[in-house]
Formats: C-alpha cells, sequence, structure tokens
C-alpha cells in the first residue's frame, strides 16, 4: 500500500469515526447542561465547595467565578511545583524554578499545556496527577462551561432563579451556573469518556503504574534511564479536553504514551470529538439543528482543507534528499509516517492541543506556515473543547455584520440584533489574540537575550526559519495551544515570563469579552424573522463564515507570515 492511500484511509476511517460520535455525544451533552436534576456526587461537591447550583448568574458573576477558580487552580499549582522536592513520589525531582513554575501553571490553567521541560526529566508522580492531569480535567470543564453560557445568551434560557427579578418577557439575563456547569462537564462527559479511552489506550500499550527511575536496555547496547507513570490516564485527558501536555519530552510521539498507528489515529479522534459534537449541542439547546450544522460544515471545511494541504506539501517531497526518503520524513515517527502526523499535526494546531506526534520544525517550510496559519484562525475549526465553538460564534457575528453592511440592514443571528455594543465586544475578542502574538514576537526579534534563544542560528542571522520559531511559540501561546516549534529554547526567565502571560491574557481576556456579549444578549428579546433576515443556516452563510475567517486572519498576520514561513519555502 503507498504511503498516500494509507493516509487517505486514515483520513477516511477518522470522519467515519467522527460521524459516528456525532448524534450521541452532541445530544448527551445538551442533556447535561439542561437538565434539572443532579447527580448525588454532584450535590456532594457542591456542599463541599459551598455552591449552590440552582442559583442563577448573570454574566458578571458568572465571570467572576470562572476567574477565582482559574485563580485558585493556577495559585495551587504554582506552589504544588515549588514544594515538589519536599513531596512523596516525587523521583528525586527538585522543586521546579519560580519562573518555570509560574509558566507551567499559567501553562496548564489556561488550557495551553505549553512545556518548558522534559516531563520525565522533572514532575514527579504527585505533580503529574494531582496537578497536571487534574487542570487537564477542569480547565477543558471551564471552556464548555463559557461555550454552554453564550449559548444560552442567544437562546435566551428564562430565568430559573428563586427570587431574581425578571422583566415583562420573564428574562433576567440568566446564564446559568457557572458551578453547576463544571462540575457536570467534569463528572458527565469528560470523565466517563476518558476511563473508556485510558482502558482502550493501556490494551494497546501505553503505559499506567507508579514505578520509580530504572534503567531499560538499548538496541545498540548500554541502558537509558526512564521512569513509568499515570500515563495512559492523563495521555487521554489532554487529548480529550485538547490540552496537550506531555507526560514525556517526545510527547504523543513516545511509544509510552502512542504505541502504535490505531493509538495514533484514536487519540486525533479524542481531540476532535467533543469539538466538532458541540455543533449538535449548540442546536439542540437553541432549538435548531440545522444552526448547528451550519457551524459544523464551516468547521468541517476549514478542517479537511488543511489536512489535504498538509499532506499534498508533505508527500510532495521536492529535491532529491526528500525524494530518497519517500517524502518529507525528517522528524517524523516511522510508525505513524507522514499521512498520520500530517493528520495529527492539523488536529492539534486546529485545536488547542499542544500534542504533537512529530516535530514541527522539521515539516516543510509551507507545512510549517500551514500550522502556524490553523493557530492563527483561532483554532476554531474545530478549536478547543469550548473555546472552538464560541470563537466560531464569534466570527459568525462578524459575518453576520459584513452582511448587514452590504445590504444595508441591521445585522441578526440567531434572533438577536447585533448592536453597536455586540460588535464592539466582538471586535475586542478578535483583537485581543494579534496584539499578544504580534506584540511579543516583535519584543522578542529586537532583544539580545531572546534572540539568543534561537538555537539552530546564529543571534544575528536568525533568518525566516528562526523567526518562524519564535512566532510560532507566541502563536501557540496566546492562542492556548501548547505545542512548539523547536529550535527555540522557551526555559529562560523571558520567555517564561512572557509567554505565561500570553496564554493567560490569550485565555481570559477573550473570557470576559465572550460573557460580555452572552450577557447582552439574553437581556435582548428575540426578534421575529422577515423576509430581509439572513437565513444562517444555509450553505451560503457557511460559505460566507469560511470566507471571513480566512480573509481576517489573511489580513492580521500575512506580513508576519511572509517574514517567516513563506521566505524560507521561497528562498
Amino acid at each position: 500500500m503507498s504511503p498516500v492511500l494509507a493516509g487517505v484511509l486514515q483520513l477516511t476511517a477518522l470522519i467515519a469515526a467522527l460521524a459516528l460520535a456525532y448524534r450521541p455525544l452532541g445530544d448527551h451533552m445538551a442533556a447535561v447542561y439542561s437538565s434539572p436534576k443532579h447527580l448525588r456526587v454532584e450535590k456532594v461537591i457542591y456542599r463541599c465547595i459551598g455552591a449552590d447550583p440552582n442559583a442563577g448568574m448573570r454574566w458578571p458573576a458568572y465571570l467572576r467565578s470562572v476567574l477565582a477558580f482559574s485563580a485558585a487552580g493556577l495559585l495551587f499549582l504554582y506552589l504544588l511545583q515549588r514544594l515538589q522536592g519536599v513531596l512523596p513520589l516525587s523521583l528525586g525531582f527538585s522543586s521546579i524554578s519560580p519562573d518555570q513554575a509560574f509558566n507551567t501553571a499559567a501553562s496548564f490553567v489556561a488550557n495551553t499545556n505549553w512545556q518548558s521541560y522534559s516531563g520525565e526529566q522533572a514532575m514527579g508522580h504527585v505533580v503529574q496527577t494531582a496537578g497536571l492531569a487534574v487542570q487537564n480535567f477542569v480547565s477543558a470543564a471551564t471552556g464548555m462551561a463559557v461555550a454552554v453560557a453564550l449559548i444560552r445568551g442567544f437562546a435566551g434560557v428564562r430565568a430559573r432563579v428563586r427570587g431574581g427579578a425578571a422583566d415583562a418577557d420573564g428574562r433576567t439575563g440568566d446564564l446559568g451556573n457557572f458551578w453547576t456547569d463544571l462540575v457536570r462537564g467534569v463528572t458527565r462527559v469528560l470523565i466517563p469518556i476518558a476511563v473508556v479511552g485510558a482502558i482502550v489506550l493501556v490494551a494497546c500499550g501505553a503505559i499506567q503504574n507508579f514505578s520509580g527511575i530504572h534503567g531499560l536496555g538499548q538496541f545498540m547496547g548500554g541502558t537509558q534511564q526512564t521512569n513509568g507513570g499515570a500515563v495512559a490516564s492523563q495521555e487521554v485527558i489532554k487529548e480529550l479536553g485538547t490540552n496537550g501536555g506531555g507526560y514525556f519530552n517526545a510527547n504523543s510521539a513516545h511509544p509510552f504514551e502512542n504505541p502504535n498507528g490505531f493509538t495514533n489515529l484514536f487519540e486525533v479522534f479524542l481531540i476532535l470529538v467533543i469539538p466538532f459534537s458541540l455543533t449538535r449541542t449548540f442546536g439542540r439547546l437553541i432549538g435548531n439543528l440545522r444552526q448547528g450544522y451550519a457551524i459544523l460544515a464551516a468547521m468541517g471545511i476549514i478542517w479537511l482543507g488543511f489536512t489535504a494541504l498538509m499532506m499534498w506539501t508533505e508527500f510532495a517531497h521536492g529535491g532529491p534528499a526528500l525524494q530518497a526518503a519517500g517524502a518529507a520524513m525528517e522528524g517524523k515517527e516511522n510508525r505513524f509516517g507522514v499521512g498520520g502526523s500530517a493528520i495529527f499535526s492539523v488536529a492539534t494546531t486546529l485545536t488547542s492541543t499542544g500534542a504533537v506526534d512529530s516535530f514541527h520544525s522539521s515539516f516543510t517550510a509551507f507545512g510549517g506556515g500551514i500550522q502556524l496559519l490553523g493557530m492563527m484562525l483561532g483554532e476554531i475549526a474545530p478549536g478547543g473543547v469550548g473555546s472552538g465553538l464560541y470563537g466560531m460564534l464569534i466570527m459568525a457575528i462578524i459575518a453576520v455584520f459584513i452582511a448587514g453592511l452590504m445590504v444595508g440592514r441591521t445585522p441578526e443571528y440567531l434572533g438577536k440584533k447585533i448592536g453597536t455594543r455586540e460588535i464592539k465586544l466582538a471586535a475586542c475578542y478578535l483583537l485581543v489574540t494579534p496584539t499578544l502574538v504580534l506584540g511579543f514576537t516583535a519584543a522578542s526579534m529586537v532583544l539580545p537575550d531572546a534572540l539568543g534563544s534561537i538555537l539552530n542560528t546564529k543571534a544575528l542571522g536568525a533568518g525566516p526559519h528562526g523567526f518562524s520559531e519564535v512566532l510560532y511559540a507566541f502563536t501557540s501561546g496566546a492562542n492556548n495551544n501548547g505545542s512548539a516549534f523547536a529550535g527555540l529554547n522557551a526555559n529562560t526567565p523571558w520567555y517564561n515570563t512572557t509567554i505565561g502571560l500570553a496564554m493567560l491574557l490569550g485565555r481570559f481576556l477573550p473570557m470576559v469579552f465572550v460573557l460580555a456579549l452572552a450577557g447582552s444578549l439574553a437581556g435582548q428579546r428575540p426578534v421575529p424573522e422577515t423576509a430581509g433576515t439572513l437565513r444562517t443556516e444555509k450553505p451560503l452563510f457557511a460559505g460566507l463564515l469560511v470566507g471571513t475567517i480566512l480573509i481576517i486572519s489573511g489580513l492580521t498576520y500575512f506580513p508576519a507570515l511572509a517574514l517567516g514561513p513563506l521566505a524560507e519555502g521561497l528562498s
């Protein structure tokens, strides 16, 4: 079987698996977030944290809860790393330095999972399981909760607040309860799938233990020191929650995390299944499944287009060295080949998943550009768990606004007027990430210490590839992706601090605008459809949405891409 055919068959199998899971998982999540009943274990959790699960929240209260919970998680994870040297099961590792502990805590709380350390050489079992793995669950559930809050804003869910003051239409601007959404996302969605997924990975060869450091015999003689760990359980949630932090430095290229071709495809399925299925949840909760299908179509078009383009770029293998290898095999695992690596790479960079099964810096110049552009779109096709959906809905608002300008009509989306306040909030959402990415990249390219971190080039002659490494680092951090381009020593005070700030600001500032937008929409009365209303469930709108995404991202980032991967590819 040719490598190209193998890649196509893998992609076909992946699409079939996602199609099979789409309806049941999407309907299940809709039921989870709309059910009036609480499970017994959930009631215990509510009593422990002192939350009233039936109390509705307006957007400021919802936002305060998100920020308070995340700040507590950030502090706990930072202290856990700083105290690692005195904790049990630390495997003899010392405590993490302050700047790296801040960077790692910010990374995992922000659902980014950027790692400036080698997992098997820095983190003990307690930090890995009680710290990093826990954040993999709750950070993903936080993103899902914010997405559901925005859906409720569109749906105009009537208040269920006891004693809440409603207007004449019975509306209070209630977005639900963050603590209820958070707990249900963990207990009813993430944990059940993660348990099954971990069993699958263990059955296929991933390790799951608490062993210490020991030597392994090497093929060419000698031994190599390695340690075990609860790898399968962390691997499954790192993919399912679009997190990405690897137990080992090689991440999903390590055979203990990703043993074979089947697990490689299974992990890609885990990355994509919730973000894609959330579009059905969206359609179900607003009472119009066709609206969900339109968002799904836009996501699917971009994902398939990027995957096909990446596979073509990497299989083209121009030049004698690449032709001799059969494709661009540098930096790719023989177990997965070019096809599996290309599919995995696009899945991670179009979602907020830092997992890698190959080294992105070793892809062709244009392949690296595709990875960068995937993140620069805002990681919305299908994007992160929760964050991909609310990012796509923001882009839908922009598309509706542009369509309204074309015909001279006040834009409407899902029965809500998109007025001055709504479009300002959407615009602020779009401006946050480019400001962080381009600002920090520019600063890093003029500071000698920052330039010195580019390992494969001289500081004064970094060239387009060196620029791409720095651009990739901040694009990955600010977009809450977490994958790295390699070739850049990011474990320095400058990069640990600035990337940490980019991750926190890139995660929580957009949430401020999303929840403020949700509150504004929830307070509106529905606008009846007329003959002039734009039909946003039609293929025409899906095409308009895709075009809007590509044009806005291109206008924003094309100059930076021209200095990096495009210049390298054309040189």
